[in-house]
């Protein structure tokens, strides 16, 4: 349910899934004053959380929900950050998705947002948008299909995503980069939960935003001007056995918003 009565809840935000976005999340929101429940598959994770100050329940999502959650009747936000993996069968998203609607249909709250990706378009030759009507990854609009049956819904659909410990040079070192003539369609941590908080606080529902930065450099100047920041060692060489021009574009939330990236560019990640 969405709960229209701004008296019946206070400043209270419910994370679902306690990994990179949603702890970065939980501290912005945190910060700014909300009181944070944060759910985890991990014991170790509650106690964490605990620590900070938030709320930590564990659930897992890919297991039935039987019996009594500890979790408050209402609160004003949702951020579903659930893994919804291309890699995942339809199954498993679909049994894990339909677990998370059984949760959050006892919840009162006034918005949801889904983390989604930007896998959901295919990988060829193109500009997609939100408006795209072309074929998209059956098992991630199977996960989103679900998710926006409930009410208060934004669907996120995120780019790549580095910032902080993550550094795109990391991952080919000493390795043959075969996707260096690909446009980076790649997003900073700081921009996602910044993008996060403002659509909790002023976009409309229900809608659909891809979260990419604006700008797509080439991933191999990516790894070489990345790798040249934080002294990573380079690939073994570059090989561009994968090369089609995939361009995603996020100017729809920005245009909405009137966001400004802090990190416009991947190349100053």
């Amino acid at each position: 349910m969405v709960n229209t009565d701004s008296q019946k809840s206070s400043q209270r935000i419910l994370i679902l899934g306690g990994g990179w976005v949603g702890q970065d999340v939980a501290a912005l929101m945190y910060g700014a004053g909300y009181e944070v429940w944060m759910s985890t598959t991990s014991l170790d994770k509650v106690i964490l959380f605990e620590s900070l100050g938030y709320h930590g329940v564990y659930i897992d999502f890919d297991e039935e929900l039987e019996g009594e959650i500890a979790l408050p009747d209402s609160v004003d936000f949702v951020l579903n950050s659930v893994p919804a993996a291309s890699r995942n069968t339809a199954e498993v998203l679909g049994s894990r998705f339909r677990n998370v609607a059984c949760l959050l249909q006892r919840i009162v709250f006034k918005k949801h947002i889904f983390l989604s990706s930007i896998g959901v378009y295919p990988d060829k030759d193109g500009l997609y948008d939100e408006e795209w009507t072309g074929e998209l990854d059956e098992r991630l609009c199977a996960a989103e299909r679900i998710m926006v049956e409930l009410p208060g819904t934004l669907v996120y659909r995120l780019g790549g995503l580095f910032g902080k410990e993550r550094i795109f040079a990391k991952y080919f070192g000493g390795r043959v980069c075969q996707s260096g003539e690909q446009p980076a369609n790649f997003v900073h941590l700081e921009d996602v939960s910044a993008l996060i908080k403002q659509g909790f606080e002023s976009l409309a529902t229900p809608d659909i935003y891809n979260i990419v930065a604006p700008m797509h450099p080439m991933k191999k100047e990516v790894i070489l001007t990345s790798a040249s920041k934080y002294g990573l060692p380079l690939p073994s060489s570059f090989d561009t056995t994968v090369s089609h021009q995939k361009f995603v574009s996020g100017q729809k939330i920005i245009d909405k918003l009137k966001y400004s990236y802090k990190y416009p560019s991947p190349l100053d990640f």
